[in-house]
């Protein structure tokens, strides 16, 4: 018997967005994650943002129906969800889940190096919840995204206690 005996991926989660421009930036041009594909729905006065890692030398599909099956097939995408007008409207617009009541935790990162990631991290300016040598446990890092949600930077290495 299969160990996943349906064939079920964890294909993608979604957040909502106030800024696209800001988001793209941190998650694909900060981050290095790919824009997989864009979606604007008028009707809706949305944008979805489709972003996933990508090995270098991987190449989108073309074929627009080719696309949105490998969108929606792979493992790993970050949809960002933009309600048109939110840039434009004074503070936070959306609750991270880690202020009362909590909910909503973080996205998990693994990085080569969680001091590099760090540094990099820090000379861009990135806000950090929790700095590798702050707590308890030294060897993951919080960062947090344009709209506030927490990503932790870890090793894999690390947290199998190498």
């Amino acid at each position: 018997m299969s160990a996943n005996p349906h064939g079920y991926t964890f294909n993608h989660t979604m957040i909502r967005v106030k800024d696209p421009r800001a988001s793209l930036a941190f998650y694909r041009d900060l981050l290095g994650m790919t824009l997989l594909r864009q979606i604007d729905v008028e009707e809706g006065a949305f944008s979805l943002y489709f972003l996933a890692f990508m090995d270098e030398g991987d190449k989108l599909p073309e074929d627009e129906a080719d696309l949105r099956e490998y969108v929606f097939s792979r493992p790993g995408v970050l949809e960002l969800t933009h309600n048109w007008g939110t840039e434009d409207e004074d503070g936070p617009v959306y609750h991270s889940g880690n202020g009362e009541p909590r909910g909503y935790g973080h996205i998990g990162l693994a990085v080569p190096d969680v001091e590099a990631a760090c540094r990099r991290f820090a000379d861009a300016g990135v806000r950090f919840i929790k700095r590798p040598e702050e707590g308890r446990m030294k060897h993951i890092a919080f960062i947090a995204d344009p709209d506030g949600y927490w990503i932790e930077i870890l090793s894999a290495r690390a947290m199998a206690g190498r």
